[in-house]
């Protein structure tokens, strides 16, 4: 039995007896005279507390929400100390480049800073059109949609495509995004082993005649483990049951190809094999939102239906040209792909020679170092943060029980050096905390 926050029974009273020990119980607030009125009875708010508790009891500082003081790329200062940082999706290192800063000022300069409506009520602006061009054709498609937020854009194009009478089906790891687009549109959802075709198509071929639509949603780029799937498999299993197939580009764009182009560009697939692409606008591309882009019959359905774009206000003008800055840049400089490439294939090599669990990390952006013990990667995280290194512990219930990890983010930014202090200063903080290596 799982609470809501996602701690079990049996762990939530473990905890609660460790705390009692050392003296620090959680306190609960007052009860209101109104039962409506408990805040205590919100989804999860008992856990959430108590896990709160559990840190400060721990003598552990929540390592979430810190405060830096300037751009956040390969470095950030935060308390006025300077970081290696890895928990930045800076990939390309765009994120305050004076050309893309130049941009978005040249944008508020002659659009102001807001869109003020949704773009079907208030009009486009030109950059909107810009954009969306400019990432149809880095997907090799013929048309493109962008949204004001990544996340949003996920829930509200499956709440759309999908009905109480359709299927989604996912990959195991999918982010909470597509998930929440499932519950929008009353789909049913099943879920599949991990980056596993055969899984996939078995439950395709028992469920297929049960439903009207289908949805396969694959990651182009895992954001917790780092790893790929295999999109031939997966495009030539949608063709053969009749399923539309959608790619979630999110980690993908500026990373995986040559060129940044994503996962088609990495696995020399034809990108009309996939019928749906989504992706962000604030990795990479240094801005905020997110978009889909496929046949111009979709996206031209979605402009004039989709709830998170007709009632949504429409992408600012400044962001729209910064995310098109971004991606110039992107094309015309391609040595950033290289150097990421190169700097996440160094960490990845000098992770697992240090003994590191890296897991399946395909070393191209991400790479998470994998303890299994929440309390374990939290301990870790704060001991290299003291050491100068600034990266986020993944726990559960975000990761299934048993795979809390840190997760590292390269960057085009990062230097060989940067790498290689970093790793030292890991290697130290677990050996100072007595952390197993990997078996």
């Amino acid at each position: 039995m799982t609470t809501g926050f996602g701690l079990s029974a049996s762990a939530r009273s473990a905890l609660l007896s460790r705390l009692a020990r050392r003296g620090s119980p959680p306190a609960p607030e007052a009860e209101p005279a109104s039962p409506g009125r408990d805040l205590g009875t919100l989804p999860g708010m008992r856990d959430f507390e108590t896990m709160r508790e559990a840190g400060a009891a721990l003598g552990m500082e929540s390592p979430f929400f810190r405060q830096h003081d300037g751009v956040a790329g390969a470095h950030s200062s935060i308390g006025g100390r300077r970081y290696i940082n890895f928990a930045s999706y800076n990939y390309a290192g765009l994120n305050g480049d004076p050309r893309v800063a130049a941009a978005a000022k040249a944008a508020i300069d002659r659009y102001g800073i807001s869109a003020s409506a949704s773009r079907l009520a208030s009009g486009e602006r030109p950059v909107h059109a810009e954009l969306e061009v400019a990432l149809a054709a880095h997907h090799g498609t013929e048309a493109c949609l962008a949204f004001v937020s990544g996340h949003a854009t996920n829930v509200t194009v499956i709440g759309q495509l999908l009905g109480p009478r359709d299927l989604l089906l996912h990959d195991r790891l999918i982010h909470n995004s597509v998930a929440e687009g499932a519950r929008l549109s009353g789909a049913r959802r099943i879920a599949f082993a991990h980056n596993d075709p055969d899984a996939a198509e078995r439950e395709l071929a028992a469920q297929r005649r049960r439903h009207g639509r289908v949805l396969l949603v694959i990651e182009g780029h895992y954001s917790m483990d780092g790893d790929l799937p295999d999109l031939a498999r997966f495009a030539a299993i949608a063709r053969r049951h009749d399923a539309l197939l959608m790619v979630d580009e999110a980690h993908s764009i500026g990373v995986l190809g040559a060129t940044g182009r994503g996962i088609a560009e990495q696995c020399g697939v034809d990108p009309g094999l996939v019928d749906i692409w989504m992706g962000t606008l604030s990795k990479t591309l240094s801005s905020c939102g997110g978009y889909i882009a496929g046949r111009r019959r979709l996206t031209d359905w979605l402009r004039h239906t989709a709830p998170g774009f007709v009632y949504s206000v429409g992408l600012a003008p400044p962001l729209a040209a910064s995310a098109l800055e971004s991606l110039r840049l992107l094309q015309a400089e391609p040595w950033r792909v290289a150097r990421l490439q190169s700097n996440a294939a160094l960490f990845l090599r000098l992770a697992r020679q240090a003994g590191f669990d890296t897991g399946s990390s395909a070393g191209l952006g991400i790479v998470p170092i994998i303890l299994g013990s929440s309390l374990q990667s939290a301990r870790l995280a704060a001991a290299s943060f003291e050491g100068g290194v600034n990266v986020q512990p993944i726990l559960f219930p975000v990761v299934p029980e048993g795979s809390a990890r840190l997760r590292f983010f390269l960057s085009a930014e990062h230097s060989p050096a940067d790498i290689e202090e970093s790793i030292a200063t890991l290697v130290a903080a677990r050996d100072s905390l007595a952390i197993l290596k990997a078996s």
